[in-house]
């Protein structure tokens, strides 16, 4: 064998910068491609919510809580699998809180921004398990988009190889985010190339986001099981793909930790898929109240006040329906029946029709407490005037 033969025919540059400084601000590329893929998760979020019946602006609301929550719990993760770094001999526990030099922790950044989800789903009347489905191709979409700022940082990265994708990594400056030179101010390059294990959990991640909305679509799955499905497919790759990583980590019986996070995480959303079984759930909202008529003449109409007042109000909950209420509501304005639960004292019996003014026991999934929650129970019986489009 000789030494021309073990030169690879090609390979793939990495960037030689991950900081740009604009004036005072730097900006790094990390960020850049984190704050890129939340936004492509909520856009594919709202629009599958708009699909079961959720109020238009809704992802806006839960993002709020979702996305600090879960960059915090990233955080917590990396800091709490990896303190050595911070708290060990010459560690900068300061660094902990440096979030744009990189380590974030997808298994911290799901548990916090699930527990945020939470929180914004039941102020919003949303069924978590709603919310919970409807981000299930979102969020490995944002993952994909998520591992290019390893690519511009020149990390995660496996082992030596000599394939024609082998990647190029640059000796980087943490400090600065740029490459460091040799005297001759050219780039410092590691010898060989290396696999670019980053690049193959982002392609996994985009076949996990096709096979969830391909089997949601057929399946129809509801009840969080989409979410599950979303689970074990991002589980099984990222098995893998950590046991070819060569970056420092805590291992427990010589295995890498993140390798049994992933077992340990893929049979629990495997014992729920199989536990959990149900329709898809879809929601028609409660208490929501459209927008007044004018009856004025053309010349006495305040057009400030008529935008402000152009669209219904937002619902103070939602009502848990099937497809087939929920496809009848959307075309008819036709709101289905109660299951009978038993009558109050203040209902009207099961066998009378309602009246004008009488009370439709009415199941709700908005929060305790919740502002306008008590005032739908008691409002007269109405129907909605528009239909959103999905």
């Amino acid at each position: 064998m000789t030494l021309a033969s073990q030169i690879p025919l090609a390979a793939l540059p990495s960037p030689t910068t991950a900081v740009w400084q604009v004036g005072p601000f730097p900006i790094r590329a990390y960020a850049l491609c984190i704050l890129v893929g939340i936004a492509v998760a909520c856009w594919v979020t709202e629009r599958r919510l708009r699909q079961r019946g959720v109020a238009p602006g809704a992802v806006l609301d839960i993002a709020v809580w979702a996305v600090p929550a879960g960059i915090v719990g990233a955080r917590i993760y990396h800091v709490v699998t990896s303190p050595e770094r911070y708290f060990g001999t010459g560690g900068e526990p300061l660094k902990a809180l440096y979030v744009w030099e990189g380590g974030l922790g997808i298994w911290g950044a799901v548990a916090g921004g699930a527990v945020g989800a939470w929180f914004a789903a039941r102020q919003l009347g949303i069924p978590f398990a709603v919310v919970a489905d409807a981000l299930a191709p979102g969020l490995p979409l944002a993952q994909a988009v998520g591992r290019l700022g390893n690519w511009f940082n020149n990390e995660l990265y496996g082992g030596p190889t000599t394939l024609p994708w082998g990647l190029e990594i640059h000796r980087m400056d943490p400090d600065t985010g740029r490459a460091l030179r040799d005297d001759a101010g050219q780039p410092i390059l590691e010898q060989g190339l290396y696999h670019p294990t980053f690049a193959y959990e982002a392609l996994w991640n985009l076949g996990v986001a096709a096979l969830v909305l391909l089997l949601d679509r057929r399946l129809k799955l509801g009840r969080g099981r989409a979410f599950a499905l979303y689970v074990m497919g991002y589980t099984a790759g990222r098995f893998w793909i950590e046991l070819m990583r060569t970056d420092e980590a805590n291992t427990i019986l010589g295995v890498r930790l993140n390798v049994w996070t992933a077992g340990v995480v893929f049979l629990g959303a495997l014992v729920y898929s199989l536990w959990v079984r149900g329709p898809r759930e879809y929601l028609i909202p409660i208490g929501e109240v459209p927008a007044p008529a004018s009856e004025s003449d053309v010349s006495q109409v305040d057009l400030s006040a008529r935008e402000a007042d152009s669209g219904p109000a937002a619902p103070a909950g939602y009502r848990v329906v099937g497809e087939e209420q929920f496809r009848r509501w959307r075309e008819t304005g036709e709101v289905p029946p109660e299951p009978e639960t038993g009558n109050s004292s203040d209902d009207p019996p099961a066998d009378r029709p309602l009246e004008p003014g009488d009370r439709e026991p009415v199941h709700r999934t908005a929060g305790d407490g919740e502002p306008g929650a008590a005032d739908a129970a008691d409002a007269p019986v109405t129907r909605p005037a528009d239909h959103r489009d999905s």
